[in-house]
């Protein structure tokens, strides 16, 4: 059986830490950011750990399972 490709959208947005938790970055720092407050794109700029339904399909989609 041939080995599972990785999506390549995937791997330029998704890392998977040692321990197996799945790391992305937060959405709306892109456009429209004068709108926003500073304390806003501060919380916006750090990355977040996903749930449990997203870490089984980003591993998916990672070809990791």
């Amino acid at each position: 059986m041939p080995k599972m490709k990785t999506k390549s959208a995937a791997k330029k947005r998704i890392r998977v830490t040692k321990t197996g938790k799945v790391i992305v970055q937060r959405r709306g720092l892109r456009h429209n950011l004068e709108h926003k407050s500073g304390k806003k794109k501060r919380a916006l700029g750090r990355v977040m750990t996903t749930s449990a339904s997203v870490r089984k399909t980003a591993l998916r989609l990672l070809a990791k399972r």
